[in-house]
């Protein structure tokens, strides 16, 4: 398994204090693996208050997500020398050794006195004298004979589940799915830092423009080579709320697949659109610009929180055709259909896993029963508030085909709904001839990293004009 390009933040040695980034990490996952919060809130809120300066915030970003991502690996590696299961030591121990054998394990430039030392200090304050020896002992062990450790049987699937860590029923799944060589290429997907993309706003600037601007303001950044409106950003120091380009709204973050969606809805110039499940508004935003600033798009979401972020979005992208109501979306009623309707329905996540360390551990991974009822309601609504001969975009950033064929075809069989192709609309996409097919029939999984983009999936119908008489 590929070593995490880190840096390695503050260089205490031995004798020093703990080191900050490493303590603050160790606190982290404690939280979010014993108290159930979420990584990227803690870690966010962690920062927000954080003195830490660029590096060792990095590095602190580093150990927590990649501690919680690798969990199922970094447990079998330590059981391997502990005398007890690991899930039965103290609370705080297991905090310390994981996020220490994720450092030695997975980040090449930091180095392994510091990690044992930073370790047994930091097990003598957070538990008792003899638990800092099972630390030094453990971690001593885990240098010397870590390339001796012996996994599951490779290929197998509680091998692709440890090595890869990964729920075992979610392994299990993609296998049955997608066979061994996708199931194998999405979980290695998942563990890859995600990338930053930025979608040009069109109604302020073009790409050209936008990327001379960011190298100017030393943003590492290129075309991306799958998708006109947008850019991928290498490396960048600092906070991307500081850039001038983002503050004048000349750019919003998203990742290449979610750009697909307004692109395959298509609204035009002057037209009525819904979207019903907008979020923070990616796909809102995205169809205003497609639109050019002309027409009129209704925005319903049930969080408040979410509406409010989107409000702001459209301020600072400057457009102004977007009416954001907050609203559940089985409640909403319209005076008159819609000619196009944006449904991006509540998921699993499982094609965006990469995103979020800690995604992987819920439970709705797999139990998504009560999720696929709810996506065909919506779906059910959605097309009531649509007129004859619209069109109606499903997407999802899951890649189960519960969610996603499945829920479609249910639709269709009780609604008049049909396919429609979307193939030629994606004729700068360097789709696969299967996949190709698949666009031509009206659906399309993406793969997380088939086309080095996250997980998707689109459908889109037309609703059929009834006969008058």
């Amino acid at each position: 398994m590929n070593k995490v390009q880190d840096d390695a933040g503050d260089k205490n040695t031995a004798g020093d204090k703990i080191s900050k980034a490493r303590e603050e990490a160790v606190q982290l996952v404690y939280k979010v693996t014993e108290q159930g919060a979420y990584a990227n809130l803690a870690l966010m809120k962690t920062l927000r208050h954080s003195k830490l300066n660029v590096a060792d915030r990095s590095l602190l970003t580093n150990l927590v997500n990649g501690t919680i991502r690798m969990l199922k690996h970094l447990d079998w590696v330590l059981n391997v020398f502990l005398k007890q299961d690991i899930n039965k030591q103290n609370p705080w121990l297991r905090s310390i050794l994981r996020v220490s054998a994720y450092q030695i394990m997975f980040m090449d430039r930091i180095p392994h006195f510091a990690c044992v030392n930073d370790a047994v200090e930091m097990s003598r304050k957070q538990c008792d004298t003899n638990l800092a020896k099972v630390t030094n002992g453990v971690l001593r062990n885990l240098i010397r004979h870590k390339d001796d450790i012996k996994y599951p049987t490779p290929g197998s699937p509680e091998y692709l589940a440890v090595y890869y860590s990964h729920p075992r029923e979610l392994v299990d799944t993609l296998l049955n799915v997608y066979g061994a060589e996708q199931c194998e290429n999405i979980l290695a997907y998942n563990n890859q830092p995600a990338r930053i993309d930025f979608r040009v706003n069109t109604l302020k600037t073009s790409r050209d423009q936008l990327i001379q601007e960011l190298h100017q303001d030393g943003v590492k950044c290129y075309p991306s080579p799958v998708l006109p409106c947008s850019i991928r950003i290498g490396a960048m120091e600092g906070s991307l709320d500081d850039l001038p380009a983002y503050k004048e709204g000349q750019f919003y973050v998203q990742n290449e697949a979610a750009m697909l969606a307004a692109i395959i809805l298509d609204p035009l110039p002057g037209e009525k659109v819904l979207d019903l499940c907008c979020g923070v508004g990616g796909k809102t935003t995205h169809m205003a610009e497609k639109m050019k600033n002309q027409g009129y798009i209704k925005a319903y979401d049930s969080y408040t929180q979410k509406i409010d972020i989107l409000k702001a979005n459209c301020t600072r992208l400057g457009i102004r055709i977007v009416d954001v109501r907050p609203e559940d979306i089985m409640l909403v009623e319209e005076k008159q259909p819609t000619g196009r309707v944006m449904l991006d329905v509540p998921c699993s996540g499982s094609g965006v896993l990469n995103r979020r360390s800690d995604a992987r551990w819920n439970k709705d991974i797999i139990a998504i029963k009560q999720l696929t009822r709810l996506q065909l309601q919506f779906l059910q609504k959605a097309g009531s508030l649509l007129k004859d001969g619209g069109y109606l975009l499903y997407s999802t950033c899951s890649i189960l085909p519960e969610e996603n064929e499945y829920v479609v075809q249910d639709f269709i069989a009780d609604n008049p709904f049909d396919l429609v192709g979307f193939d030629q609309k994606l004729s700068f996409f360097p789709l696969d001839a299967g996949d190709k097919e698949n666009a031509r029939q009206g659906m399309l999984t993406l793969l997380p990293g088939k086309y080095d983009t996250d997980g998707m999936f689109f459908a889109l119908m037309q609703k059929r004009v009834r006969r008058k008489g």
